[in-house]
């Protein structure tokens, strides 16, 4: 895995700024907006189904090289884009750290091992990494091992200095505080803070057999639950488990487990997230047969310290991939966080918040059309405007990590989040979405039957959004067909 080296950000603002002075003008005053236009029937019909005045969408359709919108509704009006935010992020960094990035975690040692033991401390300083989930940390406890260390006669140091993260309720923001796309950021985030439970049936024993990854310390979790009562179905096979939760070191299942199900995975955040690294890292450590006479804790690593090794993370273009092809909220938020670390030397909300807004400002050339809060799209508080997103989408056509950015983004009725949503342009379209409450949206590029390629942004702010994504698929179909009249 190679280490990519950036550029300074005096050469990367210039870059941008030369960029954004070479495409404002081909981008800018072309891009007025036409008066309101009718809605494709498809679309227009879609809408009065789901209850949702034609008010409430916003869209443009334009090709990526045209000068005028082939539709355009509400195209500055500032909404909520849900997911579809994670476009912004990932396109930034992209641009800003290069598509071979990747991020570094170094484990440093405080005395030489003699005899197969450490008398001294380990410490591991996180940076960021996105994807050190249970396979790297398996991977990162063997070099540990293989430092010539069966015994630490001290402690395993958690450095997570690199981030300023304000504290997080995971409940706060839809009462699910066991869903993993609540957990928050960390600069040592392991797992995504999440444990997975897996559920085999045994019908001769009566059971199915329960498993976990990660090992996590002081974890008591059953190794079996009952099977439900024969010619139970699966349905909602989570709900009958009646799983609690609310407690760091247990899991209870007090519920059954229907053996039509099959085998089957839960992925849900454990209480205690802020003490879930320290439970991992110590499981794994003892996992591995490795001993441990002190305790894991948080603390810095001394200065002057020298690495004992460094684990690398897989390199940007595959974590963007990751992110917009499974709408992964944490990884995008370590990768905004990543963006102010890099930047300013520290990853905190607001300097992340400063540099995507300056990037935004120079680079897409539209200052106060970007409201962002977390880069993921899993706010409240986000805006953007449906042309300015489309510009966004335009330039990054024309960008240097066009084919990274356009590969991540799900292919409708092929995989991601669009995998079970085909129509028309199924193969053809590579499209965003996202999906909140009162909002469901949709960004990304449309080869057209004619072989033009179209951007089309499409947000849907209303109580009832969740109910038009039919006609956003409708959208789709006809920026497709675009040799009808």
């Amino acid at each position: 895995m190679h280490v990519s080296r950036f550029l300074s950000a005096r050469r990367s603002l210039c870059l941008v700024a030369c960029a954004a002075a070479f495409l404002t003008p081909a981008l800018g005053a072309r891009e007025a907006q036409p008066a309101a236009q009718p809605l494709p029937a498809a679309v227009e019909a879609a809408l009065q189904r789901a209850k949702v005045p034609r008010e409430a969408l916003a869209a443009v359709v334009i090709d990526v090289e045209g000068a005028k919108p082939r539709l355009s509704l509400q195209g500055d009006v500032p909404a909520n884009p849900a997911s579809v935010m994670k476009l912004v992020t990932t396109y930034a960094a992209l641009e800003m750290l290069g598509p071979a990035f990747t991020w570094e975690t170094p484990v440093y040692l405080d005395a030489q091992p003699q005899g197969g033991s450490l008398r001294g401390n380990v410490y591991i300083k996180g940076q960021g990494d996105p994807r050190l989930v249970v396979e790297r940390l398996w991977l990162l406890m063997r070099r540990l091992r293989a430092q010539g260390i069966s015994v630490i006669v001290g402690d395993i140091v958690l450095d997570r200095s690199a981030f300023a993260v304000p504290a997080h309720d995971a409940a706060l923001f839809d009462g699910e505080p066991w869903r993993p796309y609540n957990v928050a950021p960390d600069a040592l985030l392991l797992n995504f803070k999440s444990l997975t439970l897996g559920f085999v049936p045994d019908e001769a024993a009566g059971v199915a057999r329960v498993s976990h990854e990660p090992p996590l310390a002081q974890l008591e979790l059953p190794d079996s639950v009952p099977l439900a009562p024969a010619g139970t179905a699966c349905g909602d096979w989570r709900a009958g488990l009646r799983a609690d939760f609310t407690q760091a070191t247990r899991v209870a299942l007090a519920g059954s487990y229907p053996a039509a199900c099959g085998e089957r995975q839960w992925s849900v955040a454990p209480a205690d997230p802020q003490g879930y690294a320290a439970r991992a890292i110590e499981g794994m450590w003892r996992e591995l047969g490795g001993k441990l006479t002190g305790q894991v804790r948080d603390g810095r690593v001394p200065a002057g310290l020298a690495p004992a090794f460094s684990t690398s993370s897989p390199a940007l273009a595959e974590v963007v991939r990751d992110i917009n092809k499974y709408s992964n909220n944490v990884m995008t938020q370590q990768l905004f966080l990543t963006l102010a670390l890099q930047r300013t030397g520290q990853g905190s909300p607001q300097a992340a918040r400063d540099v995507l807004g300056r990037w935004w400002d120079e680079r897409v050339g539209l200052p106060g059309t970007l409201v962002v809060d977390n880069g993921a799209g899993l706010s409240r508080e986000g805006r953007i405007s449906a042309r300015a997103l489309a510009r966004m989408l335009r330039l990054a056509w024309a960008s240097p990590v066009m084919p990274e950015f356009v590969s991540s983004m799900p292919i409708m009725g092929v995989d991601g989040t669009l995998r079970r949503r085909p129509g028309q342009a199924s193969g053809t379209a590579h499209l965003k979405t996202g999906t909140l409450r009162d909002v469901t949206a949709i960004a990304g590029y449309v080869l057209g039957a004619s072989g033009r390629r179209h951007v089309l942004v499409a947000i849907v702010n209303h109580p009832n959004a969740p109910a038009a994504r039919p006609a956003l698929d409708a959208l789709v179909d006809w920026a497709r067909r675009d040799t009808e009249k």
